[in-house]
């Protein structure tokens, strides 16, 4: 009996090897991270645009837009689709934005009073942009902040109406487009490091690699290079959410 009883327990010792060997196998499987090649990203941001048409030159010191909308600054949304085309020490690609913005205030009589009626601005920034980010030392040694750069061209279509039609304002006609260029620098969170579970299964469901909270200030001069007419620089900040894909 006690011969049987040596030998069962010397196989049950045998075997547990073997569990624990399959044990770490199939945990390790877990957590290997699936993940999708990256292509390119989108990305939405929003921010206050308060564009520089008071420092025209034409103007000779007056101030239509302060005295129409005051200090405030228009709410702009925008929309951004990029591509890669260099992965390596950082991400590098170029990217197409498109956006809208407006504002309204009472539309103000020659004597200067405040008329019955609503006057507004509306603009639609469009932009072509050469970027990088340093993602590099996310991907590798698990820091998750990336910063970047951009450098691109804009167009910018903008009209002004009053009441149900268009307005003239400081000598310009009440729609029209101006080309400018802007540069951007900015810093983006990676969330990933937040719920890396849930990362992998935000990419292996929908093939979002990465997502990410930004913040950015856009250095913009947009005014024909430096021609007449209606001055849309500005100098503003701008916040929002990238995704990789």
């Amino acid at each position: 009996m006690r011969r049987a009883k040596a030998l069962g327990f010397a196989a049950l010792l045998a075997a547990l090897p073997a569990w624990g060997q399959d044990t770490t196998s199939s945990l390790v499987e877990e957590k290997v991270p699936v993940g999708s090649p990256r292509t390119g990203a989108i990305v939405l941001r929003l921010g206050g645009y308060r564009p520089l048409i008071d420092e025209e030159e034409a103007l000779n010191g007056a101030t239509p837009y302060k005295d129409t909308f005051g200090d405030a600054s228009l709410l702009l949304f925008e929309a951004e689709l990029q591509r890669f085309f260099y992965q390596g020490i950082g991400t590098a690609g170029l990217s197409l934005s498109a956006g809208y913005g407006e504002k309204y205030a009472a539309a103000r009589l020659s004597d200067g009073s405040k008329a019955g009626e609503q006057t507004a601005l509306r603009v639609i920034p469009l932009g072509f942009n050469l970027f990088y980010k340093f993602d590099y030392a996310a991907f590798e040694w698990g820091i998750p902040l990336v910063p970047y750069g951009k450098l691109g061209l804009i167009y910018t279509p903008w009209w002004i109406t009053k009441g149900s039609g268009t307005e003239v304002v400081g000598g310009n006609q009440g729609s029209g487009g101006k080309w400018g260029w802007g540069a951007t620098a900015g810093v983006a969170f990676m969330l990933d490091v937040l719920e890396p579970r849930f990362a992998r299964d935000f990419d292996s469901d929908l093939g979002v690699n990465h997502s990410y909270l930004f913040a950015e200030y856009i250095y913009a001069d947009v005014n024909d290079f430096g021609g007449g007419g209606l001055n849309l620089s500005s100098r503003r900040w701008m916040f929002g959410l990238a995704l990789d894909y």
